[in-house]
């Protein structure tokens, strides 16, 4: 409940702070506005957008007067610091995005985090996520996914977190900007090799374009065409059964007495030991066994 006349918050004996209103806003297609949002935005105090400008259209859309500040990247630490104490002194603010659901891969986290260190109540008004969107449209798995939103720009960063991402055995899901887009692709096939990858573009939109492919089929269409709109890519994780074989093929190298020293130093007993060398190897225990008998 929100409530915006100070005599009504002191009726109801509630405590005289605000609460951060988190309004998930639509990716592209304007029916996807909640009508819970479209109640909040003509309630609160403030309405906290990424940019003024572009969130005017979407607020004149549906007949929303109230007033606006900018709460963006460049100004997200004293931005934060300023609607923080709006919140102390009773005022309700929505907080709202370009496109999607605030606090997800946006500075709004940094406003989450001051408003809980502050004691202040924080609400979260679900509705569009391209995120979610695009990993239900992308035919991989979707049990486990994890979300890396933009790789970073330093060059160090990127290439650590992308090998991270190359033994990540969950579906992935990462943004990326047109004009970055081949050039990620090339990142991501050099790091992990070829996968299976979904491109989104356009969620929602008129134009929305869904190509299941792999990494390398993804760079040889981007030779030919270019890329337009924002991307969501769904990557394929590593496979845990390449994983397990590439991890048999290790063990075979060894001799059997490394592969057992190598299980007793981790603080196996023999028993024990011998059982995980048979299980690596794919053999019985039997045969591990009778291999130290003959020696």
């Amino acid at each position: 409940m929100i409530f915006t006349d100070t005599s009504l918050r002191e009726r109801t004996g509630l405590e005289m702070t605000g609460t951060l209103y988190l309004c998930a806003t639509p990716i592209g297609n304007l029916k996807d506005m909640t009508p819970r949002v479209i109640e909040t935005l003509q309630a609160v105090d403030i309405i906290a957008a990424e940019d003024t400008r572009n969130s005017l259209k979407l607020l004149n859309h549906f007949a929303i007067k109230t007033s606006m500040t900018s709460y963006h990247e460049y100004n997200k630490i004293e931005k934060a610091d300023y609607l923080v104490e709006q919140l102390i002194q009773g005022k309700n603010i929505a907080l709202i995005t370009d496109a999607g659901t605030p606090a997800v891969s946006d500075p709004g986290e940094i406003l989450v985090q001051k408003c809980m260190e502050a004691g202040i109540a924080v609400t979260s008004l679900p509705g569009a996520s391209a995120c979610i969107t695009a990993l239900t449209l992308s035919g991989l798995g979707t049990r486990r996914f994890c979300f890396e939103g933009f790789l970073p720009s330093d060059k160090k960063e990127k290439a650590e977190i992308l090998e991270e991402l190359r033994e990540e055995t969950r579906t992935i899901i990462l943004y990326e900007a047109p004009h970055r887009l081949v050039k990620t692709l090339r990142e991501i096939y050099d790091t992990v090799g070829e996968r299976k990858i979904t491109l989104c573009r356009e969620l929602t939109k008129k134009f929305e374009t869904i190509l299941p492919t792999t990494l390398e089929g993804a760079l040889a269409y981007y030779e030919e065409e270019e890329p337009r709109g924002e991307y969501v890519l769904v990557l394929e994780g590593r496979s845990r059964l390449a994983i397990k074989e590439e991890e048999r093929l290790a063990f075979q190298e060894m001799t059997v007495e490394e592969h057992m020293a190598y299980y007793e130093k981790e603080g196996m007993d023999k028993k024990s030991a011998m059982k995980q060398v048979a299980k690596d190897r794919g053999v019985t225990k039997r045969e591990i066994y009778q291999y130290f008998l003959q020696k």
